[in-house]
């Protein structure tokens, strides 16, 4: 796993498909779906670190994005 792509790939696996409208908005809810799966013991530990660490980036990057235009 190595793209935001890929990290949704894996949530659509198990039937979760994120969509807000917002992009920081779905970030952060597939962040909180991650969470929920590995706290379920249903997702492993290395596949739940790589998601989350490819997220945190992605949610840093639309952050940093939102303060340019602010």
């Amino acid at each position: 796993m190595k793209t935001f792509f890929d990290v949704q790939q894996l949530l659509k696996r198990f039937g979760m498909i994120v969509y807000t409208g917002s992009r920081l908005g779905d970030l952060e809810l597939m962040e909180e779906e991650l969470k929920e799966l590995y706290e379920m013991k249903i997702l492993e530990q290395d596949n739940y670190l790589v998601a989350r660490m490819i997220l945190r980036n992605e949610i840093g990057r639309e952050r940093d994005k939102h303060e340019r235009n602010n």
